[in-house]
């Protein structure tokens, strides 16, 4: 059979084949993108004209064109749609491609042109994304090697093959401990307080299980978070909230501890090689907040605002679950449900009062409107652009003159084979080649609640959110109007990734957003105005609590990555005592975070899980830029538009932002969003 990655795709605007694409064209495809990469390199060390921004960088940033599709396929579908022969594979590919990067990086006549056209870049003529190519380029090589001699080059690559094999490792234990757990239901009385949709999708699980009167729940988000919500069986959330809280902690053969140990230290190694102090020095560099310093300072300064606000919140849930008849000895499993039920007692709402006016295809509907008003991009559904599995949605996307601008895949609900959680990516990346303006190819992967056989996909709130949260994430890849792919879209400083997304998210607090979208899916009647104001006064319900938790987190990734790893013995005492300060609950033996910590272990945010709150502070900020003329007002649509989604990181986040603002953020925005300033 043909190798579709190794001739035209022939497909409508040049999208990936799925459709023609076995797992045996990827070995022979990266064989022959690394070859092909490798001759392009050669091409630039062997040129004998003197090296220039053009014959040097510009043809360094196009090598690799056909490594690129390749490896982006494959590590995109191996989160989302994997399977024990590509998890295989991967543990193939993954040295390969770590050698050809080192490859690249290490070499020397390579990088000796590029330090020529650095060093003589005050005499160029560079605009400003040209200038940050240059900037960029040079960067990375001395960051990662360059100036090594060959006996540390070679210890880098033996740490960077010793990294990438961890991360797939880790994964992969992930994803089988959590495809591992069901919890088994045959007692009708065990589901007492769950809502009738929840109980059903149980039942379907059940069957496709092959348990026959049962009901079956697992630790995909969906199902996890509606039993910990609404369960009445104390017993029973506790079992599910340990087996939630352990994965990859239980001293099995899937257990992280080692391999995240192993992964903490070599990660500390390569930065003393390298020359820096540990891997967060070595991460922050290249950040808007530049050093660790700055990330504690933060933090630190968040909790101190945070922390006398979430422990008035913590008396008053437990206040509340004292005078209703609970449990005198509160544990972290009681607190979803006793929160719920003082929020509905609070502000009279509760997710499965809102469900029925979210709707799958009306919120995605809602946040095609909203980037229709706000930026002119229209959506039109595909039957002919390949996919990879049959729940995906494929979108022509068209700018307001209805010129083709992108391709998006959607792709909504939870399977075996797909990571848990949310996440925005890419199968090609917006750049300009030959005058021809290549338009992104970007993917939203989510896991939200299945259709059931009586009901539509109906969304909680917190699933609204998220899906506006992607789709900002992809407006910043489908906006991208660049010279570079290594510059456009989300490529850029991780502590600024996040703002397109989490501003989105705003609207939906806004009445004028939901009433686009947000309707009964059996009366089409639009969601009460009261319903709206109930959303909104609730949305800093324990804000407090919220806000120390994600502190916590950035607390326990900056420890791991700030401090020398080499001593640790026990994963859950370091645990405990990095996150000592943001705990106001006593730890659970059984549990571990950091063992299924994707985002900074095999994911990208190892010393920037702040970026959250970072970005908070910034998309607070940006968004009263909204308030101020209008959530939908045309012109600061379009400077946001101008300024932030199509630049990606052709220029530094803060001439950008200010470009847009006129201004620096105010860090003060999100404690005011959040309710949690100081009262005098």
């Amino acid at each position: 059979m043909k190798n579709p990655f190794l001739s035209d795709f022939n497909t409508l605007y040049n999208t990936i084949p799925f459709d023609k694409i076995s797992i045996e064209h990827y070995l022979p495809a990266i064989e022959e993108g690394i070859k092909k990469g490798l001759l392009e390199i050669d091409a630039i060390v062997n040129n004998i004209d003197k090296p220039n921004f053009t014959n040097t960088i510009e043809a360094l940033e196009k090598a690799g064109a056909l490594i690129e599709v390749v490896s982006m396929t494959f590590s995109n579908l191996n989160l989302a749609e994997t399977s024990k022969e590509m998890q295989a594979l991967a543990k193939v590919l993954s040295p390969k491609l770590s050698d050809y990067a080192n490859d690249i990086i290490l070499n020397v006549e390579l990088y000796k042109k590029i330090e020529v056209v650095y060093y003589t870049k005050d005499k160029l003529t560079l605009n400003a994304e040209q200038t940050m190519l240059l900037e960029k380029t040079y960067k990375g090589f001395v960051r990662n090697g360059s100036k090594l001699n060959d006996i540390q080059k070679e210890t880098l690559r033996k740490i960077d093959k010793d990294l990438a094999q961890l991360s797939l490792s880790f994964s992969e234990n992930v994803l089988a401990e959590n495809n591992a757990f069901q919890l088994v239901i045959t007692n009708p009385s065990d589901l007492s307080g769950l809502p009738e949709g929840i109980i059903e999708a149980a039942k379907i699980t059940a069957f496709e299980k092959g348990k026959d009167n049962a009901w079956v729940f697992t630790l995909d988000y969906p199902s996890y978070g509606p039993f910990m919500t609404y369960s009445e069986n104390r017993n029973l959330k506790e079992q599910m909230f340990k087996a939630y809280g352990s994965k990859a902690f239980k001293n099995n053969e899937y257990d992280n501890q080692n391999i995240l140990k192993q992964m903490a230290v070599l990660r500390h190694d390569r930065a003393l090689l390298l020359g820096y102090k540990s891997h967060a020095d070595f991460v922050l560099e290249e950040r808007m907040a530049e050093s660790p310093s700055t990330v504690f300072s933060f933090l630190e300064n968040l909790l101190d605002s945070a922390l006398p606000f979430a422990k008035l919140e913590l008396e008053e849930l437990k206040e509340y679950i004292k005078i209703n008849g609970g449990p005198a000895d509160i544990k972290r499993w009681d607190i979803p449900y006793y929160s719920e039920k003082l929020k509905k007692e609070k502000f009279a709402i509760d997710d499965e009062l809102l469900r029925p006016y979210f709707k799958l295809e009306n919120v995605i509907n809602g946040v095609f409107e909203t980037s229709k008003k706000l930026y002119g991009l229209s959506f039109v559904q595909r039957s002919d652009i390949p996919i990879y599995h049959k729940d995906v949605i494929s979108y022509e996307v068209k700018n307001e003159k209805g010129e083709f601008l992108a391709i998006l895949y959607a792709d909504f609900f939870p399977r075996s084979g797909k990571r848990q959680g949310a996440w925005m990516t890419s199968f090609v990346n917006q750049k300009t080649e030959n005058g021809v303006n290549i338009r992104p190819h970007i993917s939203i992967v989510c896991n939200f609640t299945k259709p059931i056989d009586s009901k539509p996909s109906l969304l909680t709130f917190n699933e609204v959110t998220t899906l506006f949260h992607e789709f900002g994430h992809a407006l910043h890849g489908i906006c991208a109007n660049g010279q570079y792919g290594s510059l456009t879209g989300t490529s850029v400083y991780w502590d600024f990734v996040e703002l397109p997304s989490q501003i989105l998210e705003n609207w939906c607090y806004e009445k004028e957003c939901l009433d686009l979208f947000a309707k009964h899916y059996q009366t089409g009647e639009t969601i009460p105005a009261d319903y709206i104001k109930k959303i909104v006064s609730s949305s800093n319900f324990q804000s407090g609590l919220l806000t120390i938790r994600q502190v916590g987190l950035a607390m326990l990734d900056m420890a791991w990555h700030s401090e020398n790893p080499k001593e640790i013995e026990s994963v859950k005492d370091f645990e405990i005592n990095a996150t000592s300060k943001s705990d106001l609950l006593p730890s659970v033996s059984e549990t571990c975070t950091s063992c299924s910590f994707s985002h900074i272990f095999p994911g990208g945010y190892s010393s920037g899980y702040y970026s959250y709150k970072w970005a908070e502070v910034i998309d607070a900020d940006a968004f009263e830029a909204f308030k101020e003329k209008g959530i939908f007002d045309n012109v600061v649509a379009k400077s946001f538009y101008e300024n932030i989604l199509s630049k990606g990181g052709s220029e530094h986040p803060t001439i950008l932002y200010k470009r847009f603002r006129g201004r620096n953020a105010d860090p003060k925005a999100l404690l005011r969003r959040s309710d949690l300033l100081p009262v005098k």
